[in-house]
């Protein structure tokens, strides 16, 4: 088995409490642009760059949907409940932090959220100067679920990507850290897994506590735990 050298977390839904207020406004900013979005169509695009996010739209509202102009307000409904309710870490990152600390295995961030948001919301709670590397959607040219951000967040902290555990919530995230040739470890948020997605995982785990005890027993996990 390749030794576990890093672990990269994706950061909405992983280290962050955040995907519920995801969801809830790119409903909320479709509404007002005269758009029906159901629940499901919104959890489609978690950790869906851009590119693919506003052709998906398109396909689902048709062409004149603007996705820029809905992304924007939705921007700007998710900055206003944080600046009034603030930001929830997940129950378990500090404690998997503080295990990893010492131990030589390297740790980064690989977000579809841009370089600016993503260091605001890190250090809103704390967690800004707990990784090696906080790699985003836009440094790369094709984001999640294209391979290319992790493997750019591997090269960042030159470790080669099967040597790396990906962890994830979501389905777009998975496949992304999955055809990068990483070990993708899914800790569910809004949705589980389906039986695709399941046949990609290295493992599945309840919490970031479950997985803090996987990286202190990986020696008795098999190669793919589905």
């Amino acid at each position: 088995m390749t030794e576990i050298q890093a672990v990269i977390f994706d950061m909405d839904g992983v280290i962050l409490d955040t995907e519920p207020l995801l969801a809830k406004y790119w409903r909320m900013a479709a509404k007002e642009f005269g758009y029906h979005m159901e629940y499901e169509q919104a959890l489609m695009l978690r950790s869906l760059a851009g590119k693919y996010a506003s052709p998906l739209l398109k396909e689902i509202f048709g062409e004149d949907f603007d996705y820029q102009a809905v992304r924007a307000r939705r921007k700007e409904l998710m900055d206003r409940d944080i600046e009034e309710n603030g930001l929830k870490k997940k129950k378990g990152i500090d404690e998997l932090l503080d295990r990893l600390q010492g131990t030589g295995i390297k740790t980064a961030v690989a977000t579809a959220t841009d370089k600016e948001r993503a260091d605001k919301y890190l250090k809103l709670i704390g967690l800004y100067d707990r990784f090696g590397e906080i790699c985003c959607g836009p440094m790369v040219e094709n984001g999640k679920p294209a391979p290319d951000l992790y493997l750019y967040a591997a090269e960042k902290i030159g470790v080669p990507p099967g040597g790396c555990i990906a962890v994830e919530d979501s389905p777009n995230g998975i496949r992304s850290a999955y055809t990068a040739g990483m070990k993708p470890v899914m800790i569910p948020d809004l949705s589980q897994p389906d039986e695709e997605i399941k046949k990609m995982l290295y493992a599945k785990c309840d919490s970031l506590f479950e997985l803090a005890d996987i990286l202190g027993a990986l020696d008795k996990l098999p190669e793919r735990s589905f």
